[in-house]
C-alpha cells in the first residue's frame, strides 16, 4: 500500500480516537458522580451522597434528589479550583486540536503543500497530547484526594469513593494521549520524508543545470577556427593577387 494512503488512514483513526476522547471529557463536566457515598439510615431507606466540581447532591431510596451548588468560590478548597482549571484547559486544547488536524489531514486537502500540512498536523497532535495530560492531571488529583481521605484514619468528614465520571475522564484522557502521540509521530515522519525528497529534487536539478551547458561548449569549441588557419587562408588568397 502506498505511504500516503497508510498515513491518511492513520490520521483518520487518530482523529476518531481524539474525537471520542474529547466527547468523554466534555461529558464528565455534566456528570455528577465524581465521588459518591452511601449511608444506610434505616433498614428500608438509605441516603446517597454524590458530588462533582460544581455541586453536592443527596438522594434517597425513593429517588428524590436534591443538589446544592457550592455557595462560595473563594471558600472552596484549592484542589477544586485546580481541577476546574485543568479540565477547562483540556477541553479548550482538544477543541483547538480538532480544528488543526481537520486543516492538516491528507483527506481534507485544506492546507497548502505537503510539508505545511504535516506541520499543522504535528501542531494538532501536540495540542491533543497536551489536552490529555491536563485531563489526566485533573482526574488523577481529584481521585487521589478522594482515596487519601477515604484511607486516612484521622479524617472526620464524610468518606467518598471514586465515581464513574473519573473513570470516564481517565479513558478520554488516555485516548487523547494515544491519538496525539501517534498524530505527532506520523506528521513528524511525513515532514522529514517530504523535506528529504525536496532536497533530493533540488540537488538533482542543480546537477542538471551544471551539466547541461557542457555540450554547447564542446560544439562551439569544435567549430571555432584556429588563429593559424585563418592567417594561412588569407595568405593563400593574397598570393595570387
Amino acid at each position: 500500500m502506498h505511504r500516503r494512503t497508510v498515513l491518511m488512514y492513520t490520521e483518520i483513526g487518530c482523529f476518531l480516537l481524539c474525537t471520542i476522547g474529547c466527547i468523554l471529557i466534555c461529558s464528565t463536566v455534566f456528570t455528577e458522580y465524581w465521588a459518591f457515598s452511601a449511608v444506610d439510615s434505616t433498614v428500608l431507606t438509605s441516603n446517597h451522597y454524590f458530588s462533582n466540581l460544581w455541586k453536592d447532591c443527596l438522594s434517597d431510596s425513593t429517588g428524590v434528589s436534591d443538589c446544592k451548588e457550592f455557595p462560595s468560590m473563594l471558600a472552596l478548597q484549592a484542589y477544586i479550583h485546580v481541577c476546574r482549571s485543568f479540565l477547562i484547559i483540556s477541553i479548550t486544547l482538544s477543541s483547538l486540536g480538532l480544528v488543526l488536524v481537520l486543516v492538516g489531514m491528507k483527506c481534507t486537502k485544506v492546507g497548502g503543500s505537503e510539508r505545511d500540512n504535516a506541520k499543522i498536523t504535528f501542531a494538532g497532535g501536540i495540542t491533543f497530547f497536551s489536552s490529555g495530560l491536563c485531563g489526566m492531571f485533573a482526574y488523577s488529583w481529584y481521585g487521589h484526594r478522594v482515596v487519601s481521605e477515604f484511607m486516612d484514619p484521622n479524617y472526620r468528614g464524610k468518606r467518598f469513593e471514586l465515581g464513574s465520571a473519573l473513570f470516564i475522564g481517565w479513558a478520554g484522557s488516555a485516548l487523547l494521549l494515544i491519538g496525539g502521540l501517534v498524530y505527532s509521530q506520523a506528521a513528524y515522519t511525513d515532514a522529514c520524508q517530504t523535506r528529504s525528497k525536496k532536497d533530493e529534487n533540488l540537488f538533482l536539478a542543480g546537477d542538471q543545470q551544471m551539466t547541461s551547458p557542457l555540450p554547447s561548449l564542446v560544439s562551439d569549441k569544435g567549430t571555432q577556427k584556429q588563429p593559424g588557419e585563418s592567417a594561412k587562408a588569407s595568405y593563400g588568397r593574397d598570393a595570387y593577387v
